[in-house]
Parts: structure tokens; sequence; C-alpha cells
């Protein structure tokens, strides 16, 4: 029993991994696109600062526009793949609960019958927070 505890946290953890790495590469998506905006509007002879490997680095518009555009279509590759990891492990995950029949805190059994509310309403109390009158 310790040992399937152990596995599911685990696997828990890798699924939380992959929700956050995701998360930042949404982010750092995001911070491109609106970079890329900006420069488009601007003379490509401009001078423009760049960040590489730490230092600061002078570049033309014209010159770092295709990098960030690059950049930005790998990060998006990089998104899309951590997205199917991400639902196979959820499918990995919900197998394993099911496999050994794990219940979380809070989570009634699917097998009994859900129970009565105060009025009869088979209104469900939890933390949800959601009242049903």
């Amino acid at each position: 029993a310790p040992q399937v505890v152990s596995r599911f946290n685990r696997l828990r953890q890798e699924q939380r991994g992959l929700a956050s790495k995701a998360a930042e590469l949404e982010l750092e998506l995001n911070e491109h696109s609106l970079v890329i905006e900006t420069l488009r509007e601007v003379d490509p002879t401009r001078k423009c600062y760049r960040m590489v490997g730490g230092i600061l680095v002078e570049r033309t518009v014209k010159e770092v526009l295709p990098a960030l555009e690059n950049n930005k279509e790998q990060i998006s590759k990089i998104i899309e793949t951590l997205t199917q990891q991400l639902q196979a492990k959820g499918r990995e995950l919900n197998e394993f609960r099911e496999k050994h029949n794990i219940r979380l805190l809070g989570e009634e059994d699917p097998k009994q019958p859900p129970k009565e509310g105060p009025e009869g309403t088979g209104a469900k109390g939890g933390s949800a927070g959601v009242l049903v009158s």
C-alpha cells in the first residue's frame, strides 16, 4: 500500500510539473507576441537590444524580428507537446486511481448512492461551496 500511495503522489507531482511548465511557456509566448506586435510597427533600421546568454546585445529590428518569430513558433510547438504529455499523464493517473481504487479526501465513493440533503433533494454537501435549494 505505501508503494501505491508513493507512486500515485509521484504521478500527481509529474502532472503538476507539466502543467506548471506549460503555464510558464504560455506566459513567455504572450510576451513574445507583444514584443513582435510592437516591433512590426517600428522602422526596421532602428536600434534594438536583445538579451543573449545574459548579455545585452545591440541589433536592428530587422535582425531581431525573425529570431523572435522563430522562437515564438518553437515555444508553440513545445506547448503543444507538453499539452499532449499532460493529457497522457492525466489518463495514466486516472487509470492508476481506478486500478488501485484510490479516492482523495473529501471525495465520495462513486459506487454509493448520493447522500440526501436536509430537504431530501439529493443535494451533496461538500467543499465545493455550492448551495442547492
